[in-house]
Parts: C-alpha cells; structure tokens; sequence
C-alpha cells in the first residue's frame, strides 16, 4: 500500500479560487468583447503596467530585439528550432491524405488541411520562456498553417528581446506584446487592431488556461496547459540529489507547480527529501521553488512496480520521468501522461528547452484523454465522398432511404428516393436488391 513521506498541503480552499479566478476572466473576456483595444489598452496598464503606442511590434522594433542576441545565443535558439522543426515534419509524415473505393463507385476520403489563422501564446511572465515560441510557431509553420500571430507579455516593462526574437525567427507574421487573459480574449475576439485568430495554442498561468477554455468553441484550441507538473519514477538505481535537482528544476516553474516522486524504495525517498532541502539553501530560484514543494511537493513510497504504475496513471501527470532498473516496463505500462522522459540520461529540460518534442502538455489530468501539443493539432482531417455511378448512387439510397425512415426523418429519406428514381431506372437489380435486404 502506498505510503506517503512528504504531502502535499491542504488544499480545500481550491474550489473557491476557481469560482474567483472564472469571474475574474470572465469580466476580462466581456470587457474586450465590448471595448476592443480600449480594454485591452487598460488591463494591460493594471497587470502589466504596460502602455505602447501599438501593442504589435514594428519591424524595426523587431529588428532591434534579435540584434542584441549574441551570435551563440542566436546560434543556440536556431539550433532547438531545427529540432522542433523535425520532429514536427516528421510526425506531419504520419498524417496523410486518404481516398479509397469502398463500394464499387463509392469513393471515399479524407485531406489534412491546415488551419489558416492561429494564435500562439508565449508565456514570459516570470522568466522570457522563449522555448514556447518553437513549440507554437513553429509547429503550426510546419503544418502549413497561413497566418501565425503570436502575443506575450512584456518582461519588466519592455518586450523581451530572446522570446521576440524566438517568435521571428520561428516565423511569426505579427507579434504582439501583449500577455494574459487580456491577450487570450484580443486574439479569440478579435479588436480594432488585432485580427481574431480560429485557433490559439500554448501554455500560460491560470488565468491563461481559464480564458481559453472559456472561448474553446468560439475558436478552437490545443488544450488546457495550465500550471507545470511532474512526476519523477525512480529506485534504488539513481540517488537522491539526481530525483532532487529534476524535481526543484520544474518546481522553479512557479509556486503551483505540483512535483511528486514514486519509488519503491523508501531509503532513496528520505535521502531525495534530504536532498530538496539542501539544494533549496542553493538553487537561485528558490523562493519560488520552496513555495512549490511545499504546498504541492510529494513523496510517496509503493509497494512494488505495478502500484508505482497505477499510482502514476491516477496522477496523470503533465511530464513524468522514469529513472530504474527498468525503464522499459513502465514505458510498456504507463498510459496517461503528456511526455515521458525514459532514463537517467534524459529530463523533463530537454523536453522543455531543446530536444525537439513539444512541450504545449496536457496538465491537471488532461492526460488521461489528450497528449500534447503537435503538428497534428494544426490540421483538420475533412472528409469527402464521390458517388461515380448510377447504379452505386441508386443502391445507397436505397439503404439511406429506409435507415432514415427508421428514425422518422422523411425529408432525408427522399434525398435517396430522388436519387432511386433518377438513377435506378435502368439498373433496377441494385435497387431490387438494396430494397431485399
């Protein structure tokens, strides 16, 4: 059974700050809907005490944020892009276009068509997560998407320069500095200056992810990627300060980043609590860590492997990483999670930073009926259908005639009557024999 050495703090005052965090967005979402730029102009004084000219960058304002990259800044940006870029181009390899003959003169199919214009949300809020540029921007570029609009925050008080010029480079058409709900409600609604969008995709605080779920149908979006979780599976096969350095790495995220650690092994559970403590008097970012891990940090202890894996699929954590002697049963087992990071040798870093698969993931359970942001979250898979005969229309609508009578639908039953007795005349035994079924 499982046991717990470190929980997580109490917790029950989070129903309430969802009802206040949803009012709150809503009055945001129904501000720009009637005000438009007037409003946006206004929360972004209030949150972000940010008051441009334009909220969307020039060329030149572009121009000057890329040219204070240092060439191995630039170097090192382009260099996580084109491994973003394929992995993208080759999960599109995946998708591909379909047509087949079902029925003799029955054509069937499916295409993969882009979505034209998508919005892509690039947190910077607290730290410039330029990373979150290659995810969006250039995944939708990859999918063939023909307009991409980016919007983040400025980072105090200017835009910054690594995340503008992270969205340049990926591709962005128009780049805005603009952050939070405010951004989620211009894109999605649209403004007096800003386009609305048919898609927005990336990650955000809380009050990012409550406004795009409160437009998903108004537009469409990749999925709800609030707060950064992850959970750590590991034995006695790795030590305490290697489960401590990966857990305190994403609890810098913010102080509701929930981090949890499963082992079956209690000596490397106590020696990791012993380690995050440590490591906490060090890591620069520990003001935010510490609130992280001590309101959301756990430690629990299984029994065996086959409870680790069923504790972990309650969790369906946004990443989780695996760390054991076998690694390979847990990527066998392991069903809801966003990303897996399989051994010691990899993090959830690499996945955040560089390595080339998305880091847009499912948070808050999502993951027990979503992955991730990826290219195929840019396309529409449509589909079509051609009838190329007579006598293949005259026997479908025979079978649609009746099948539509069964549910009282008369109209649609003589959309295939119509098709009988134009199409059937001369070839009455498709006729005779749908009717003989």
């Amino acid at each position: 059974m499982a046991r717990s050495i470190k929980s997580k703090a109490s917790t029950s005052s989070q129903q309430v700050q969802r009802a206040e965090l949803t009012r709150a967005v809503e009055e945001i979402l129904l501000a720009v809907e009637r005000d438009g730029d007037k409003a946006v102009r206004a929360y972004s004084r209030r949150f972000d005490s940010y008051d441009p000219q334009d909220f969307r960058l020039s060329k030149s304002e572009i121009e000057a944020c890329v040219s204070q990259l240092t060439r191995e800044q630039r170097a090192d940006i382009e260099f996580a892009q084109t491994q973003v870029a394929r992995f993208a181009t080759e999960q599109k390899k995946c998708l591909t276009d379909l047509e087949v003959e079902t029925l003799p003169g029955v054509v069937l199919g499916h295409r993969n068509i882009p979505i034209a214009n998508v919005g892509c949300y690039v947190p910077g809020g607290k730290y410039p997560l330029l990373a979150s540029a290659h995810m969006t921007v250039l995944t939708a570029r990859v999918a063939g998407c023909s307009r991409v609009i980016t919007c983040s925050p400025p980072f105090q008080g200017r835009p910054a320069p690594a995340i503008i010029a992270s969205q340049y480079l990926a591709g962005a058409d128009e780049i805005y500095c603009l952050g939070g709900a405010q951004a989620i409600a211009a894109m999605a609604l649209g403004t007096e200056s800003i386009q609305a969008v048919d898609m927005i995709a990336g990650p955000g605080n809380a009050y990012v992810a409550e406004a795009k779920r409160l437009v998903f149908g108004r537009v469409g979006i990749d999925i709800l990627a609030g707060p950064t979780e992850t959970l750590i599976i590991a034995d006695d096969s790795v030590d305490g300060e290697l489960c401590a350095t990966d857990i305190l790495g994403q609890a810098e995220h913010g102080p509701d980043s929930p981090a949890v650690l499963l082992t079956t092994s209690e000596k490397l559970a106590r020696d990791t609590l012993a380690q995050v403590q440590r490591l906490l008097d060090q890591l620069p970012t520990a003001s935010i860590a510490r609130r992280a891990w001590e309101t959301y940090g756990e430690i629990i202890v299984c029994d065996d492997r086959d409870e680790v894996v069923r504790e972990a699929n309650r969790y369906a954590s946004e990443h989780v990483q695996v760390m054991t002697g076998d690694d390979d049963y847990y990527h066998r087992h392991l069903q809801n999670y966003g990303a897996l990071f399989l051994g010691a040798r990899t993090n959830v870093a690499y996945g955040d930073k560089v390595i080339g698969t998305n880091h847009t993931l499912p948070t808050q359970g999502a993951a027990r009926y979503t992955g991730g942001l990826w290219v195929g979250k840019f396309l529409k898979t449509c589909t079509y259908q051609k009838v190329l005969t007579d006598e293949a229309s005259a026997m479908i609508g025979a079978y649609c005639s009746r099948l539509s009578m069964l549910e009282g639908f008369a109209g649609h039953a003589e959309q295939g009557n119509i098709r009988v007795r134009r199409y059937g005349r001369r070839n009455v035994p498709y006729a005779q024999a749908a009717s003989a079924e």
